[in-house]
């Protein structure tokens, strides 16, 4: 690896999430895919690593890669009760929660990570359910979320999952190809 490390980069393999200013069918498609393909897709990557493997990091001072998915269930389950408060209460605010804090809690820690992946799948399932059976109204509803202090849509907030998902999957890859050089 060069001597220079764009943290950026690092940070963001994928870049930063950026909504398109017109949230199209085609971009809820895809995105919808994204929830659907993707804990096995995770579990496929992640299931058969060794316990050195999972210790990897991404980057330097960033999680490894058993953060990484502990982190992706935390999250994820987050994004499901977001969306069901969404859908139940009128823009409601959203809590948001310390994620760097969360990583280093005990479960965050562990090297087994099938919980986490179990976890995932059955979010995800649950997610997809409610998702298919949106109306155009469902995805305009708003939420507030205090650490940004702004609203976003159902259908905004699936735009940021459907990158969340991908982000942290390039941080997995990433992770393996540095092969704990980091």
């Amino acid at each position: 690896m060069n001597n220079y490390i764009d943290i950026e980069k690092l940070k963001f393999p994928i870049g930063r999430f950026t909504c398109p200013e017109e949230i199209t069918r085609e971009h809820l498609e895809i995105w919808k895919q994204t929830i659907r393909e993707f804990p096995k897709q995770l579990k496929e990557k992640a299931e058969t690593l060794s316990v050195t493997e999972l210790n990897w990091k991404y980057r330097p001072d960033g999680w490894n890669i058993k953060q990484v998915i502990h982190h992706l269930a935390d999250s994820h389950m987050n994004a499901l009760i977001r969306l069901k408060l969404t859908l139940t209460e009128d823009t409601p605010v959203i809590r948001p929660y310390e994620e760097a804090l969360w990583a280093q809690l005990t479960d965050s820690l562990q090297d087994d990570i099938h919980a986490s992946l179990k976890i995932i799948e059955g979010i995800h399932e649950r997610w997809l359910q409610i998702l298919e059976n949106l109306t155009q109204h469902d995805w305009n509803r708003m939420y507030y979320h205090p650490q940004h202090q702004r609203l976003f849509s159902v259908e905004e907030g699936l735009g940021n999952y459907h990158w969340h998902c991908k982000h942290h999957f390039a941080h997995i890859e990433q992770a393996l190809s540095y092969k704990g050089k980091i």
